[in-house]
């Protein structure tokens, strides 16, 4: 123990200046500003669960076609008859148990029926339906986060909420075009290669096109559609502005679908014209190549989203690469590409809640809160100099410090805490400015403790010391209780809450330190300067 302890403590206090000035300055450059500061968009979605058993049942029934397909066994349909059921009709009644072990293989957990001959039906059982739609969940709230990091945003929020969670809660800081935004992040992306199923009078199959009306191509088929096809639309832009549409008849189960896509960008066709390449995994690119020899010379259409894009001729066989065209322009074909890259929202989604900041008032509450902490600030001040007197400046010089340690610990936050944000709110500036009354808070117990024992008739010292212990456990308590209460804000609120709760916890440590530990130092280095002090400003 150095002989001087007071020499220590000083030198344990200039760190902690510094290192709080290192970390913490500059605030803006340190700190991120919330969205309700710097301006952006928050916006709550809604994940229809009920639509993702749709699209389990669509990605089932494409996966067993291809896999019938790959192994040559031919069948009538593969359609689902309600929200939960598949079935497969005219399977060859001789290869029954080659049917059984695909069926085993690709929905072994389903409830499995042959209806005789070689008609079967797959039953989506109840367990497995919990389990899908808390997988859409959590793959929706991963491809979001996807999209949203390839937009570059800077410490954005996205975090479920609601008692099932099937709600999203997205906080985007900064982005200047929130349009574009909702676009990419509310688009399923859903990428699908269709075979077209040609009407039977058909025989010039790379140059026909579907009828513009339904009823046109339902008589195409005498009436009635095939089992294993369905009507997908088209859309063209016409020279006045409007919209004109084709009805294309498309094989039920898909070559491509859902996340097969390996990679997507941004290229050029033929013309010069945007348009997107993507590459496919190896089994995608196993599926496509046998399903593009199967229709060389024939079209296959790009479905979007449940909208057909194009439907180009299969000149040759296609194995793992291709390029999506449809008459996008640069940022359409950016953001499609990266729509693509970070995969298919496997449901619905909806926006239920909105709310867009702009950069002005986000300078505004910035100002605003500015205004109230220094006022704040310079009324504590002022009382303390005129109610303690020259005991005040040591209060004021203490809460200074306060304030320099609570910037500095936002700052290092994600250097203490890997992934933690330091993120200053609205609600977060609120809990700044209470930290200055709880930390001149303490003050003031403590310079009333020394008034108490000065009356009594101690010594300067002695009232100072006794001022200092006894006054403590009652600081202590104060803080902790505080502490405790915004503990449960932080692990049980919303964002907003948490900002609060953040700047709030760490001022109230912050005062602990300044208020008992720095104060009473400077009292210590005050009445070191003479060997008997007589008299205490307070």
């Amino acid at each position: 123990m150095p002989k001087n302890p007071l020499l220590w403590k000083l030198a344990l206090i200039v760190a902690v200046i510094v290192a709080a000035f290192l970390f913490g300055y500059p605030p803006g450059k340190k700190i991120n500003y919330g969205l309700d500061l710097q301006g952006g968009l928050h916006i709550v979605m809604q994940v229809e669960t009920g639509a993702a058993l749709k699209y389990e049942l669509d990605l089932t029934q494409s996966r067993l076609g291809q896999e019938l397909k790959d192994k040559t066994i031919a069948f009538d349909s593969i359609l689902p008859t309600s929200n939960t059921v598949i079935e497969l009709r005219g399977t060859d009644p001789e290869r029954r148990a080659e049917v059984r072990d695909i069926l085993d293989r690709f929905v072994g957990a389903w409830d499995i029926q042959n209806l005789g001959g070689g008609n079967w039906r797959i039953s989506m059982p109840a367990e497995f339906r919990a389990t899908s739609e808390s997988r859409a969940i959590q793959t929706t709230l991963s491809t979001l986060r996807k999209r949203i990091d390839a937009l570059g945003v800077a410490e954005p929020t996205v975090q479920p909420q609601g008692i099932r969670g099937d709600r999203i809660l997205i906080q985007l800081p900064g982005v200047e075009d929130p349009e574009r935004v909702k676009d990419i992040l509310g688009d399923p992306a859903l990428l699908e290669w269709k075979a077209v199923s040609y009407p039977p009078a058909v025989t010039d199959f790379e140059g026909w096109y579907p009828p513009d009306t339904q009823e046109g191509l339902l008589a195409l088929f005498g009436g009635v559609l095939p089992d294993d096809t369905e009507m997908y639309p088209q859309e063209f832009p016409t020279p006045d502005g409007g919209m004109t549409r084709i009805w294309w008849p498309l094989k039920r189960v898909s070559t491509v679908v859902g996340n097969d896509l390996r990679s997507a960008y941004r290229s050029a066709d033929q013309w010069g014209d945007p348009a997107v390449s993507f590459e496919l995994s190896q089994d995608a690119a196993r599926r496509f190549e046998n399903a593009t020899r199967e229709n060389v010379g024939r079209k296959m259409s790009i479905v979007l989203d449940k909208k057909v894009i194009s439907s180009p001729v299969i000149q040759s066989v296609i194995r793992d690469m291709g390029v999506i065209t449809g008459g996008f322009d640069v940022n359409r074909a950016d953001d499609l590409a990266l729509q693509l890259r970070s995969g298919a929202i496997p449901t619905e989604i909806s926006i239920i809640e909105e709310r867009t900041v702009g950069p002005s008032l986000g300078r505004d509450s910035i100002r605003s809160g500015l205004i109230a902490g220094l006022t704040g600030f310079l009324g504590v001040m002022l009382f303390m100099l005129v109610y303690y007197r020259l005991a005040g400046v040591n209060a004021v010089v203490a809460l200074a410090l306060n304030m320099l340690l609570v910037f500095g610990a936002l700052g290092a936050l994600p250097i203490l805490f890997s992934g933690a944000q330091a993120t200053l709110t609205l609600p977060g500036i609120a809990g700044l400015i209470l930290t200055v009354g709880m930390a001149v808070d303490s003050n003031v117990l403590i310079f009333e403790r020394i008034r108490e024992e000065l009356r009594l008739g101690k010594t300067v010292r002695s009232a100072v010391e006794q001022g200092f212990g006894k006054a403590f456990l009652t600081i202590l308590d104060c803080n902790v209780t505080t502490l405790v209460a915004a503990f449960f804000l932080f692990s049980y609120g919303t964002g907003p809450v948490k900002g609060f709760a953040v700047p709030l916890t760490i001022g109230l440590l912050a005062s602990m330190f300044t208020a008992v530990f720095v104060s009473r130092q400077l009292f210590e280095l005050v009445l070191l300067r003479k060997e008997r002090a007589d008299t205490l400003s307070i």
